[in-house]
């Protein structure tokens, strides 16, 4: 009888919980609309600032120089996007974001990075060995002119409930050969938080 009871308020007690907990969950299109909840990093920071630096680098005189110079579109690579803020950021998000925008520009050519690297030359490796015909060849692959670095900072000014967040990320376009900064911008963004007051 008790093994009955207990089993009997267990269940009570998910049915109560379960039913108590319902979340509200709605889709809505991150390019078009900004919901910034928390005050933090968010995804739409992450366009605002790829669309901001993105469009200066690619206007940039130096880039078009070069293709007056070389007879040829300029080929980059994304670097080192580091994260020096003081919360976690994922700069991956950054450095696709950034690299997408270069890409879809169609000013910049675009080789892969470091890691994508490693795995297309096991490729072609193991192709050479197995493949017949179409096996791509080892040494013919097209060397980046620019690597594209950036940093992103934050910082915050608070007083009781009143905070000020400010993020901030600098962008280089860097000659990789001369080691020339060939372009260098920033953008920041600044929100200004209020929390309620803790009630007693």
């Amino acid at each position: 009888m008790k093994k009955i009871v207990t089993l009997f308020l267990l269940c009570a007690a998910f049915a109560f919980f379960s039913c108590g907990s319902t979340s509200k969950i709605e889709r809505y299109d991150s390019t078009t609309a900004v919901k910034d909840l928390s005050g933090y990093w968010n995804e739409n920071d992450i366009r605002e600032v790829c669309e901001v630096l993105i469009s200066g680098c690619i206007s940039s005189p130096r880039v078009a120089n070069f293709n007056k110079t070389n007879g040829r579109k300029p080929v980059a690579i994304i670097g080192k996007i580091s994260n020096k803020s003081s919360e976690h950021i994922d700069t991956a998000m950054v450095a696709k974001r950034f690299q997408t925008a270069i890409i879809n520009s169609d000013v910049i050519r675009f080789v892969a990075d470091s890691e994508q690297r490693l795995e297309l030359r096991a490729e072609k490796a193991d192709q050479a060995e197995n493949a017949y015909e179409t096996a791509k060849s080892i040494g013919n692959e097209l060397a980046a002119d620019f690597m594209l670095q950036g940093t992103v900072y934050s910082h915050v000014d608070m007083d009781g409930t009143e905070s000020v967040r400010t993020y901030q990320v600098d962008a280089q376009l860097i000659d990789i050969e001369t080691n020339e900064i060939l372009w260098q911008d920033e953008k920041t963004i600044s929100k200004y938080i209020k929390k309620s007051a803790k009630k007693l």
